[in-house]
């Protein structure tokens, strides 16, 4: 009863994480066997360096989106604003740090709170007005992308603020520190979802929000509250992103990555249906995105090329985590090997 390999088993298998990890697993072994400089580390000025490193780095925003993602598609929506507010969050941060005096702190606290107003705004207009999900976070997709290109005037806006470069280039404890941004989010969602009510109330509004209603859960607030952490998440990717390039470019920030963690989200295990989510499943998602993305980089694939690759991988990982799919391939074979 208390074996430790059945408990192992039983986590993997039961949430969902047994074929995104193999999945990731297989695309590490294709670069170990023909790219053996995508595991080579070096450690310069105590911080480390390597394509591994990059990885990381580069799937930050990612993860961070996928994080928000993943609570809302657990309680059966979606967030395509995401990208919007992440240019949003992105100009709005430069513009403060290159007009006034505030501390970055400051700058950070009203980018998050920006960033939770707009993801609350989402779902006020799903949970309140009963719009489809899909409709309420395109309207703010859309009108976000427009409204950041007011901030800026249409312009990009350089800026030099130490503290603001750090939170997307900078390192602590050798690592770059946005994967302790990373580990910081991942921590305290897990906490809130698996060590409170929260992630119940999540579970219970995606998989029957009348039952979950009748039985007193607050599916309505449930719902803003989710919305909202989504655009927190997608407010910090946003600052991350601006950091990287010192710069906010509203028309390129944040550009196409709500539909990057979607895919995370799927490929991690969680359904689009709603009810029961991995945070753990859309990390290794997210891994698997950009550590797929910089393989075909390295490959010499133009960028113009690499979505094409991308969806395949998403949607055999997707087959995969069908039981459906599974159980048809598995016939085939057992027909096979009786003819």
């Amino acid at each position: 009863m208390n074996d430790p390999l059945a408990k192992v088993k039983r986590w993997f298998t039961g949430g969902g994480l047994l074929w995104p990890v193999l999945s990731l697993a297989a695309l590490l072994a294709f670069n170990l066997i023909y790219q053996p400089a995508f595991f080579r580390v070096v450690v310069q000025d105590g911080h480390l360096y390597g394509t591994l490193v990059d990885v990381l780095n580069q799937g930050s925003k990612v993860m961070l989106l996928a994080l928000g993602m993943t609570l809302v598609i657990g309680t059966g929506g979606v967030d395509l604003s995401v990208g919007s507010v992440m240019a949003i969050t992105g100009a709005l941060a430069a513009l403060l740090v290159t007009t006034t005096a505030l501390p970055f702190a400051a700058v950070l606290l009203l980018c998050v709170l920006a960033g939770a107003a707009l993801g609350a705004w989402n779902g006020l207009l799903v949970s309140g007005l009963r719009i489809q999900p899909f409709v309420a976070t395109l309207i703010l997709m859309i009108v976000g992308r427009g409204s950041a290109m007011n901030i800026t005037h249409g312009q990009t806006i350089p800026f030099e603020h130490s503290a603001f470069v750090f939170f997307g280039n900078g390192h602590f404890l050798g690592l770059p520190f946005t994967v302790t941004i990373v580990a910081l989010g991942f921590a305290a969602t897990s906490l809130l979802t698996r060590r409170t009510a929260i992630g119940l109330f999540i579970e219970a509004a995606g998989d029957n929000e009348t039952a979950s209603r009748f039985c007193g859960a607050p599916v309505r607030l449930v719902k803003v509250l989710v919305y909202a952490f989504s655009g927190i998440c997608a407010a910090v990717a946003g600052l991350i992103a601006t950091s990287n390039i010192k710069a906010a470019d509203p028309s390129r920030v944040g550009e196409f990555l709500e539909l990057d963690a979607i895919a995370a989200v799927i490929i991690g295990g969680t359904a689009l249906t709603g009810g029961r989510f991995t945070l753990v499943g859309s990390i290794v998602g997210a891994l698997l995105i950009q550590t797929l993305t910089i393989t075909m980089y390295n490959l010499g694939m133009p960028p113009a090329i690499t979505p094409l690759p991308k969806s395949v991988v998403i949607l055999l990982a997707a087959l995969l985590q069908s039981p459906i799919f599974r159980a048809q391939v598995a016939g085939l074979f057992r027909r096979r090997t009786a003819a």
